[in-house]
């Protein structure tokens, strides 16, 4: 066999193994994209649920009481809270938010930047690899929450951000995650998760109606419970938002990665066909060269 022939069959088992390495990894991430799928159809509608009764309470709640949560102040002071993942493999997923999460600071915020007034909270390590690069006040003690989601621990990240915007040091909180459509098609978005009167926008298709409440024991105390916990039932949706579409992502690349090396295993193969029939038929050209030479001697 010649060089040029083993060389061929070389990258054809060196493509068989990537496609095999594909194939499982596409597999892996189809099982935990089912689970994951599960945790954020269970959790979404109770979410968005949540969210309508914040749309709701709140104008009434607001002609009662002060509520600091809602407060809308010169945004001087911005924190970005950005969701990505901590592997890659993904395709586009990550280098999609974080260009959202840049481009949102330069076209929006790019006086507060240049002030050094921006933060940016990474829960996902590959967010977290990028903006540590740049001049942004990076934070980085949640990079692990998006493999081991707990909403215990997801709320001490809020209950950090309340306490910030609450005594002004946070003027704004912009929360930036994938939202799972299926596992093919991901949202990226970029929502204001405080102060309120932004956050509370329709979702779903649901209305808010104005009513005419009795708060019990009263308005404040109501609030002050309510507010928080809805806060916290918000952000943990968009962990298992972001955390469904990283595996729907993840399959999604995997089997075009898979599709694709076994598109260039059937052109090597063939390429290989085409050498070896031409090795074979110079093999016969120079035999019958030969031959034909001693019959002439």
């Amino acid at each position: 066999m010649s060089g040029k022939l083993k060389e061929i069959q070389e990258r054809i088992k060196a493509v068989t193994d990537t496609e095999q390495i594909t194939k499982a990894m596409k597999m892996v991430a189809a099982v935990k994209l089912r689970r994951a799928q599960e945790a954020i159809i269970e959790m979404r509608p109770y979410a968005n649920r949540l969210k309508a009764i914040l749309a709701d309470v709140l104008p009434a709640a607001q002609g009662e009481v002060s509520i600091s949560l809602a407060e809308q102040r010169d945004p001087k002071n911005i924190v970005f809270l950005l969701i990505t993942s901590s592997r890659g493999l993904c395709g586009a997923f990550n280098s999609s938010l974080i260009k959202l999460t840049n481009r949102t600071i330069t076209e929006e915020y790019a006086e507060q930047a240049k002030n050094n007034n921006v933060r940016i909270i990474c829960i996902g390590k590959k967010g977290y690899d990028f903006f540590k690069k740049t001049d942004f006040d990076i934070v980085s003690d949640h990079l692990d929450l998006i493999n081991e989601l707990s909403f215990d621990k997801s709320i001490e990240i809020v209950e950090g951000l309340i306490e910030d915007f609450t005594e002004k040091r946070t003027d704004e909180v912009r929360l930036v995650y994938s939202q799972f459509q299926n596992a093919a098609t991901q949202v990226f978005v970029n929502e204001q998760f405080l102060p309120l009167q932004k956050l509370v926008i329709d979702e779903g298709g649901e209305k808010s109606e104005n009513h005419d409440y009795i708060f019990e024991p009263n308005t404040e105390q109501i609030m002050i419970d309510l507010v928080p916990y809805i806060l916290k039932a918000q952000f943990y949706k968009a962990l298992l938002d972001s955390h469904a579409s990283e595996h729907g992502a993840r399959m999604t690349a995997m089997d075009k990665a898979t599709e694709n090396a076994n598109d260039l295993i059937k052109e090597l193969r063939l390429t290989f066909n085409r050498a070896r029939q031409e090795e074979v038929t110079s093999e016969i050209l120079e035999i019958v060269g030969g031959a034909n030479a001693l019959e002439n001697a």
